[in-house]
């Protein structure tokens, strides 16, 4: 399928800054193994802004077992499936990996970590699908944000910032970064 974006028609709405912080969280971080927590969260996060290559469509739900492994499911493990068919809602399951995720944070390059949780927060405003995966989203946002001791961004905030207009950008750039 050539001419065409690989990510979902919603981004394309987006400024081009906050395309650019989702795009950057998309590869993850290296030196982590294939099944690590991290990867885990980020094949979801990759369903929510990535069509998959392999299925030439979006993939709205963590356990459909299509995407090969990098947009493939995050969940995967038989318990999980087993519950996840008897109705058990995908947040349940996909609140643990991010539970594993912040437990494993000491392993995790902490300038992944931080473009992971400003791309997160693009999400948890910007999903078009306000029912189930935006709102999960924002609680992954606030959860990486009170992990760190933070207060989050309003989405005001994140669109003065990330709104492509270099002052919007300045006004929250320390003085050592401002290049």
């Amino acid at each position: 399928m050539t001419g065409r974006a690989v990510t979902q028609d919603w981004v394309l709405d987006l400024p081009l800054m906050q395309q650019t912080v989702l795009l950057t969280a998309v590869r993850g971080p290296d030196g982590l193994p294939k099944y690590h927590p991290t990867k885990w969260l980020l094949r979801w996060y990759r369903r929510c802004v990535l069509l998959s290559a392999l299925d030439r469509r979006v993939i709205p739900d963590p356990g459909e077992q299509n995407g090969g492994s990098f947009t493939g499911p995050s969940i995967v493990d038989s318990a999980d499936i087993r519950a996840w068919w008897h109705g058990e809602p995908w947040q349940t399951f996909l609140d643990r990996r991010v539970d594993a995720y912040l437990q494993s944070l000491d392993e995790v390059p902490h300038h992944f970590q931080l473009h992971l949780m400003h791309a997160v927060e693009i999400v948890g405003y910007k999903h078009p699908d306000e029912g189930e995966i935006r709102p999960w989203w924002h609680a992954v946002y606030l959860r990486l944000v009170h992990d760190m001791h933070l207060w989050p961004e309003t989405e005001v905030q994140l669109d003065i910032r990330l709104g492509d207009s270099r002052d919007g950008w300045l006004d929250r750039a320390d003085p050592a970064t401002r290049a």
